[in-house]
C-alpha cells in the first residue's frame, strides 16, 4: 500500500460545488512497501526483459522504436532497445532503470554482453522474488547468491582458453570480426603495437582502404563534466576534430575570463576542449550557450589529486604542445594567447574517460619528459608513487593504435566501424582474460558445479539454485528465438562431457566451439553476470521504494497529509 505525503511549498486553490479546500499540489510522493515494493519493480523489470530478451542469439528478432521525429528505428541491440524504454508507473520504472543500469555497466566495462546481463538480471530477479514471498530470509538468500557467483567465477577463469600469442590473437580476432581476415590483422597488428591494456580507436580512413596508425596519445580517466556536450547521441559521446585545447591549473568560475579565450577560438571554426578542476556554474552556463551558436565545446577535469593531478596536467600540456594556465607562474586566464592553446588530430569524450590522439607536443619534449619522469620514480622512497610514476611513463610513451575504416558510403562505414569497435572489445577482453565456450553454454556447463557447494542454511542454498537456474537462462533464450525447445537443448548439453561442445542455433547443430566459432571472452561472461547479480540482489532486498505520486492522483488527494487504506492501492 503506498502512504502519501505532501510537500507544503506551494497550494492550490479547488473548488467544489458549495465549497472549496486547501491541497498541496507539489512534490507529492508515494511510498511502497515489502511484496508490492518488489512485485512492482519485477513487473517492470519482466516487461523490460522481454523486449530485450527477443534480439539475442543469431536468429533473434527486429524490435521497432518509435523516434521523437523522423522514421522509426529497427534494432537487435539490446542495450538500444532498453534505453528507449519507459513506464508511465513510476514503480515500474525504477527496477527498468536498475537493469538498464545493469546493461550500460556491462556495455561499459567488457564492451558487449548487455543482453546477457538483463535477461540474467531477470531470471535471478524472478526467482529472488518468489524465494522472498515463500519466507525465505532476504540476507540468507543474498549470501547463498555470492557464495554460487564466487563459485562460478572461478570455474570460468578455470577453464578459460588463454590467448596469447600473435596466431591467436588473429585467430580470434578474425572470429569476433565475422571471418572478416583483414579485421582481424588490423586488430592483431594494433594490439602487438600497443599491448593488451593499449589504447585501439576506430577512424573513417581518408583512402578506399582500411589501415593502422600507432600515434601520440592517451587515456584519461575523466569523462565530460555534462551530458550537454555529447555530439553523437548513439554512442553517448563528444566527438571532436582538430580541437584547441585549454589546461587551466584551477577552478573557472569568472563567465568574462573564459569568454575571452573563446573570443580567441571562435573566428578558427575549430572546438575547444578544456580541462580544468572545475568549470562553475556561471561559466559553464557560457559554454552552454556557445554550444547553441553552433561552436563544439566540452569540458573534462584532470585525472588524480593534488600533485599527481598537477603533474597530469603538465603530461597532457606536454603532449599537446600547450601551456598550463596557472596564477603561480603568473598566467591568468583572461590573458591568454592563441599560442598557449594545445591540438591534436581529435579527441573522444565518453562519460567515464577521455581519449586524445595525436596530441601536438614534439617528441624531443614527451622524450624529456618521460625522461623526467624516471628520475623522480628513481628518487622517490614511495611504493605508491613509484607505480604512479610508471603509470604516467606508460601513458606518455604508449601511444595510440587508430584503426582507420574505410567504405563506400557514410552509412556502410558507420556500420561497419560499429562491427569493428564490437571485435575489437571482444578480442581485447579475449587476449585479456581468455575465452570459454560461447552462447550461454559456458554458463550452463558451471551450473553443474554448483551442485557440490557447501551452504550453512537452507536460505542460502535456496540463494545457490537461484543462480543456478537462472545460469541455464541464456541457452533457453537462445534456442527459443530459433524456434527450439530450450530445456531439450539444456539436457542434451548437460548430459555430455565434451566441453567444448556448444549448440549453433543459427544451424540447429551442436558443434565444437572453436571450428565454429562460438565462442565468448572470460571477461564479458564474468562482467555479465557480476553487474546482474548485484543489482538483482539489490532488488531482491528491497523493502520500500518512494516514488513520485502521478499528477492525476495528487489532485485526488483531499487533504495535505492522507492515508488511502482499502479499495485501489496506489
Amino acid at each position: 500500500m503506498y502512504h502519501f505525503a505532501a510537500n507544503l511549498d506551494s497550494e492550490t486553490r479547488v473548488s467544489g460545488s458549495s465549497s472549496s479546500r486547501q491541497i498541496t499540489s507539489r512534490l507529492a510522493k508515494a511510498i511502497k512497501l515489502g511484496d508490492g515494493a518488489r512485485g512492482s519493480m519485477l513487473e517492470g523489470v519482466k516487461k523490460l526483459a522481454d523486449a530485450v530478451k527477443v534480439t539475442m542469439g543469431p536468429k533473434g528478432r527486429n524490435v521497432v522504436i518509435e523516434q521523437t521525429s523522423g522514421a522509426p528505428k529497427v534494432t537487435k541491440d539490446g542495450v538500444t532497445v532498453a534505453n528507449s524504454i519507459e513506464f508511465r508507473n513510476n514503480a515500474k520504472n525504477i527496477g527498468a532503470s536498475l537493469v538498464k543500469q545493469v546493461a550500460n555497466a556491462t556495455n561499459d566495462v567488457a564492451g558487449d554482453g548487455a543482453t546477457c546481463a538483463m535477461v540474467l538480471a531477470h531470471a535471478i530477479f524472478t526467482e529472488g522474488y518468489m524465494s522472498v514471498q515463500t519466507g525465505m530470509n532476504a540476507m540468507d538468500l543474498q549470501l547463498g547468491v555470492s557464495k554460487a557467483v564466487h563459485a562460478v567465477i572461478a570455474n570460468l577463469k578455470h577453464r578459460a582458453l588463454d590467448v596469447r600469442t600473435p596466431e591467436e590473437i588473429l585467430q580470434f580476432g578474425t572470429i569476433f570480426a565475422n571471418g572478416e581476415s583483414e579485421i582481424g590483422q588490423l586488430i592483431a597488428d594494433a594490439l602487438e603495437k600497443v599491448g593488451k591494456c593499449g589504447i585501439i580507436t576506430i577512424h573513417d580512413s581518408e583512402t578506399f582502404y582500411n589501415g593502422l596508425e600507432v600515434v601520440k596519445g592517451m587515456k584519461v580517466g575523466r569523462g565530460y563534466i555534462s551530458p550537454y556536450f555529447i555530439t553523437d547521441q548513439k554512442n553517448q559521446k563528444c566527438q571532436l576534430e582538430s580541437p584547441y585545447i585549454l589546461i587551466n591549473h584551477g577552478k573557472i568560475s569568472r563567465a568574462d575570463a573564459l569568454v575571452e579565450v573563446l573570443r580567441l577560438v571562435f573566428p578558427t571554426d575549430k572546438p575547444l576542449l578544456i580541462i580544468a578542476e572545475d568549470v562553475e556554474s556561471c561559466a559553464l552556463a557560457v559554454l552552454l550557450t556557445t554550444l547553441s551558436n553552433g561552436m563544439k565545446v566540452c569540458a573534462i577535469k584532470p585525472p588524480g589529486f593534488g600533485e599527481n593531478s598537477r603533474a597530469i596536467m603538465q603530461d597532457l600540456a606536454i603532449l599537446t604542445g600547450s601551456t598550463v594556465i596557472s596564477p603561480e607562474v603568473g598566467l591568468y586566464l583572461d590573458k591568454v594567447d592563441i599560442g598557449m592553446l594545445g591540438t591534436c588530430s581529435y579527441v573522444t569524450i565518453s562519460k567515464d574517460d577521455t581519449v586524445i590522439v595525436d596530441g601536438g607536443g614534439t617528441e624531443a619534449d614527451i622524450a624529456v619528459r618521460i625522461q623526467e619522469i624516471k628520475g623522480q620514480s628513481a628518487d622517490s622512497t614511495s611504493d605508491y608513487e613509484r607505480t604512479k610514476f610508471q603509470e604516467r611513463i606508460a601513458k606518455l610513451a604508449g601511444g595510440v593504435a587508430v584503426l582507420k575504416i574505410a567504405g563506400d558510403s557514410d552509412t556502410e562505414i558507420a556500420e561497419k566501424k560499429d562491427r569493428v569497435a564490437d571485435a575489437v572489445n571482444a578480442t581485447m577482453a579475449a587476449a585479456e582474460e581468455g575465452i570459454v565456450p560461447g552462447g550461454g553454454a559456458a554458463l550452463l556447463y558451471a551450473s553443474k558445479e554448483l551442485e557440490k557447494l557447501q551452504t550453512d542454511n537452507s536460505g542460502q542454498k535456496a540463494g545457490v539454485q537461484i543462480i543456478q537456474n537462472a545460469l541455464k537462462t541464456p541457452v533457453r533464450t537462445i534456442a527459443s528465438n530459433a524456434g527450439v525447445d530450450g530445456d531439450v537443448v539444456i539436457g542434451r548439453l548437460l548430459e555430455q562431457d565434451n566441453p567444448h561442445q556448444v549448440y549453433d542455433a543459427a544451424t540447429s547443430e551442436y558443434v565444437d566451439m572453436i571450428k565454429s566459432g562460438i565462442i565468448d571472452p572470460v571477461k564479458v561472461i564474468r562482467t555479465a553476470l557480476v553487474e546482474a547479480v548485484s543489482v538483482s540482489s539489490l532488488m531482491m532486498t528491497t523493502e520500500a521504494i518512494v516514488v513520485e505520486l502521478p499528477e492525476d492522483e495528487m489532485e485526488a488527494l483531499e487533504y495535505p497529509l492522507e492515508v488511502v487504506a482499502g479499495g485501489k492501492d496506489y
